[in-house]
């Protein structure tokens, strides 16, 4: 059943006015992403705001000094790690704990729950970082994040109606694998009016995020229908989520045919050989990526 855009956008405004109230990110994390963003900004600026947050500090601390990132010696300052990360680094961190919060919950079906997920997406975020490692691109932690929240849509279907989702996930089956042998982006069209990439990317503007992260969250199911420059991230995003979907971590409904779009891999110079290097090692790294953002 095709849906209209205009209907689509009627859905998806309707759904992110409903959880306007509930899916909510702290007031400062907000703050952090607005300073980061103005060109003005220093690092003091930033030190001050997270300073103010204990439990925050404590966080990126965690992460700075995790084998994800493999800085000499201990970091035991929010000021040196700004130093050390730069403050578009040091702002994904405090995006990613934020998100954390909104993933938790408990199972709508015996076969799904927020937990799941998360699970899924923190594959998916360690598969976008090691992508960029392999293939040398400069924005790996602006790729971690942007997997980390890739299905945010699906937890805007939550908040907003429970009910309707626990009906896709009815109609979309799996086989002895676990693979879905329906399209869940389908599903959700009819039932919904719109599907999680839609509804995602009406809260990344809601929430007035970064252009690249409403892209993420748009088109990760669809990077080629982009325009060449706005494809990469994205792309980056596409291939870790297929990735995640063939290691069986977490939720995987929506990615019904796990195989990776060759021209998906000729946009991104990306070899077989880069594939099978980040497939065998994505188990390690999701269980470091793990230990960070639990």
């Amino acid at each position: 059943m095709s849906v209209q855009p205009a209907t689509k956008e009627q859905a998806v405004a309707a759904a992110i006015r409903e959880i306007s109230q509930i899916a909510t990110l702290p007031e400062i994390t907000l703050k952090i992403i607005e300073l980061v963003e103005s060109p003005s900004s220093t690092a003091q600026d930033l030190n001050k705001v997270i300073a103010n947050d204990p439990a925050l500090c404590s966080r990126i601390l965690k992460v700075v000094n995790s084998a994800f990132y493999g800085l000499p010696g201990q970091v035991g300052s929010i000021n040196r790690a700004i130093v050390l990360l730069g403050l578009n680094a040091v702002k994904n961190i405090a995006i990613a704990a934020s998100l954390a919060k909104l993933f938790r919950g408990g199972s709508l079906t015996p076969d799904f729950s927020a937990k799941d997920l998360w699970t899924h997406s923190i594959a998916t975020a360690a598969g976008c970082k090691m992508l960029c490692d392999q293939l040398k691109l400069g924005f790996a932690d602006e790729a971690f994040l942007a997997g980390l929240m890739h299905d945010i849509g699906i937890i805007v279907e939550i908040q907003y109606d429970r009910h309707r989702l626990i009906d896709v996930l009815g109609k979309v089956p799996v086989d002895a694998e676990g693979n879905p042998q329906a399209n869940m982006l389908e599903v959700e069209n009819e039932i919904f009016g719109a599907n999680h990439q839609e509804f995602g990317q009406g809260l990344c503007e809601r929430w007035k995020f970064p252009k690249n992260f409403a892209l993420v969250t748009g088109y990760h199911h669809r990077p080629m229908e982009l325009a060449g420059e706005m494809r990469t991230l994205v792309s980056i995003v596409h291939v870790a989520d297929k990735l995640s979907a063939q290691a069986k971590a977490g939720f995987r409904l929506d990615v019904q045919d796990a195989n990776i779009d060759p021209a998906v891999m000729e946009h991104l110079k990306l070899s077989t050989d880069h594939i099978q290097a980040v497939a065998g090692k994505l188990p390690e790294q999701i269980a470091q990526a793990n230990g960070i953002l639990a």
